[in-house]
């Protein structure tokens, strides 16, 4: 699987923009399928710092074009010229940028050093297993042999070097349960939408996982706390609900009746948002959306230092 072109005349150019790791396997894997040559990039190595998390990936094809990013789009053309190099030799390579690197006019702006792993795909299977556990909401690591040259699945707990093999943990996709009708529900889901968020209204689905937040922005305490006793019993990463203080100290008082803990109550983010109180629909989607995104954010923190 090559492409009959002299990598020195080929030029290098974003084919779209993403920083997200599935679009890039994604992309990588559809390249391969269509018997068209591709590179997978992957940042193995941070020193100092650097605008992108140990794990980042690009895929680059034979003839140039390239997605992802493994910086803040200063190093991403250099990077693709050396997988177009790499695809024409038919042969790994190792690419260190910045502090300690040999392209002396490529700085990085945060001032650290980055090296990264360039593997040439021989086939996709790595990438179709990777792509169906995500789909089935199943955890699974996609593993770099560089003394192999070859991509397997794995169950790595976290991303980075174990024993000479360097894993990319790929956890199921962020998806919010919405429970609720009205203005505030139809803005919050239209916010998510555009930030490609997975949305599922009205019911609690019987596969609620870590990678689940769940939305409550009813009015009415009594059609809540049925859903809501089902919600603390499940395994999301959060739950918030809708209300005042007031509300939320008479949510709090009917879960112990019914032999609801403290501690899982405090599970609760009530009422619900990261700023508040807000008067308007938009700014709730705000409020709920960044306190979800913070929230993911540190889980995705703590699974790093497992």
């Amino acid at each position: 699987m090559t492409d009959d072109i002299a990598p020195e005349t080929v030029d290098v150019h974003r084919l779209f923009h993403t920083d997200q790791t599935l679009d890039v396997l994604r992309f990588a894997h559809d390249t391969i399928r269509q018997g068209q040559a591709c590179a997978l990039v992957t940042l193995v190595e941070i020193n100092g710092g650097s605008s992108r998390a140990l794990g980042s990936m690009m895929a680059v094809t034979a003839t140039g074009g390239y997605c992802g990013m493994v910086s803040g789009g200063c190093v991403e053309g250099v990077v693709a010229h050396e997988a177009v190099q790499a695809l024409a030799e038919n042969r790994d390579r190792t690419v260190r940028l910045g502090k300690g690197s040999s392209y002396f006019d490529v700085v990085l702006p945060c001032g650290g050093g980055i090296t990264l792993a360039v593997h040439v795909l021989k086939n996709a299977d790595a990438l179709d297993a990777a792509l169906k556990a995500h789909a089935q909401r199943r955890t699974i690591a996609l593993a770099y042999h560089p003394e192999k040259q070859m991509l397997s699945c794995s169950e790595a707990p976290k991303t980075g070097w174990q024993g000479g093999v360097f894993a990319v943990v790929l956890p199921p996709a962020l998806r919010i349960v919405l429970l609720g009708q009205g203005l505030e529900s139809e803005v919050l889901q239209q916010a998510a939408s555009a930030l490609n968020v997975e949305i599922m209204r009205d019911a609690l689905p019987a596969d609620i996982d870590e990678a689940t937040a769940v939305v409550f922005l009813q009015h009415d305490l009594d059609k809540e706390l049925p859903l809501l006793k089902q919600a603390l019993s499940s395994t999301a990463f959060y739950i918030g609900c809708l209300g005042s203080r007031r509300t939320h100290e008479a949510r709090r008082m009917q879960l112990l009746q019914d032999d609801f803990t403290e501690e899982q109550i405090a599970r609760l983010s009530a009422p619900i948002g990261l700023f508040g109180p807000v008067r308007d629909a938009r700014s709730l989607a705000v409020s709920v959306l960044a306190e979800i995104m913070a929230r993911k954010t540190e889980q995705a923190k703590d699974a790093r230092h497992v």
